[in-house]
């Protein structure tokens, strides 16, 4: 790169927080205040370093199995959701709940569990260990097969190849998926698709900003932590879509001033759980090192909004009526 090159950042819209993701992490910070700390969470409420530990700071106490928790306690169950198992061992354990599963994500249980009913073989795309793979299979162990990307598809088998259907993890590369679809309906032509695309509208629009950008690209950088499915999608979308390179990163400290070599343009997103701040710092980095002309890029606009848990929404209506009454 010459002295005279210009230097720019192409900031890709939409970024960061889906709805999904903001409505969980406020239900943590509404139950926090409405019957203060300790609040137990079961997993992380979403997958980002960050996120987690202002939640930790604020008093939320994060477990991985709701054993974990003192009966009769409090326990929000994370956006990525959970098995059916879970809920009654909850409920054994006398705890209350606060269910933040994505409303996307129940979309996609509640689909496993009609597909379920009517007999069929449900092919679940996605990461086999994922918190919402997991919890997904749980509404149907018996009728659910995980195919983990193409190359899984021809291990699958099935009992009736006329009575087969297709679900998705919702934080996939949607290219990815339609090329595993497309493997499973040389293998099953009668395979069905769900009623709608199971890949969340915040992933799809991601992606579809990330390829914008990418394209015109010698680096970009995603910021979000490393077990955040949708943000390494990001970076694998980036350099399909001709991104010379391609990073993810938690904060702006991780950035290697080494990447800047001979780039011109640095493309700049992150993942649907992480909040702009963090994005904020990563431009301030960039500026400082000559990258300040900073063009956003954006395809579409998100207005898709979410309400709290119905268990919050019925208790901060209660507060509110006893103040007015007050």
């Amino acid at each position: 790169m010459t002295a005279t090159t210009a230097r720019r950042v192409l900031l890709a819209a939409p970024r960061g927080y889906c709805a999904g993701v903001d409505r969980a992490v406020i239900a943590v910070e509404k139950a926090l205040e409405q019957y203060g700390a300790p609040i137990y969470v079961r997993k992380e409420i979403v997958h980002n370093k960050y996120v987690v530990e202002t939640l930790r700071k604020k008093g939320a106490i994060f477990v991985d199995e709701t054993e974990e928790v003192p009966e009769g306690s409090i326990v929000i169950f994370s956006a990525h959701g959970v098995a059916p198992v879970v809920h009654e061992e909850a409920e054994r354990r006398k705890l209350a709940t606060i269910d933040a599963t994505c409303p996307l994500v129940t979309k996609v249980h509640k689909e496993a569990v009609r597909f379920a009913k009517d007999d069929y073989d449900i092919l679940l795309i996605g990461h086999e260990g994922h918190e919402e793979v997991i919890g997904t299979s749980g509404e149907a162990p018996d009728h659910i097969t995980l195919v983990d990307g193409p190359g899984d598809v021809e291990n699958v088998e099935v009992r009736d190849p006329e009575r087969v259907v297709w679900l998705s993890q919702t934080t996939l590369s949607v290219d990815e998926t339609m090329e595993t679809v497309d493997a499973l309906k040389e293998r099953f032509p009668a395979l069905v698709s769900p009623p709608s695309d199971d890949i969340c509208y915040a992933t799809q629009n991601r992606q579809t900003a990330i390829k914008q950008v990418a394209a015109e690209s010698d680096l970009v950088i995603v910021v979000g932590s490393k077990n955040s499915s949708n943000s390494v999608r990001l970076v694998e979308v980036a350099l399909g879509a001709g991104a010379k390179a391609g990073h993810l990163v938690d904060n702006a400290s991780e950035i290697d001033e080494a990447w800047l070599e001979g780039v011109a343009t640095v493309g700049v997103t992150s993942g649907a759980s992480v909040p702009d701040v963090l994005v904020e710092g990563v431009l301030e980095w960039l500026a400082e090192r000559g990258y300040g002309d900073v063009e956003v890029v954006q395809p579409m606009e998100e207005k898709l909004t979410f309400s709290l848990p119905k268990e919050l929404r019925r208790d901060l209506r209660t507060e509110a009526g006893r103040k007015a009454a007050g």
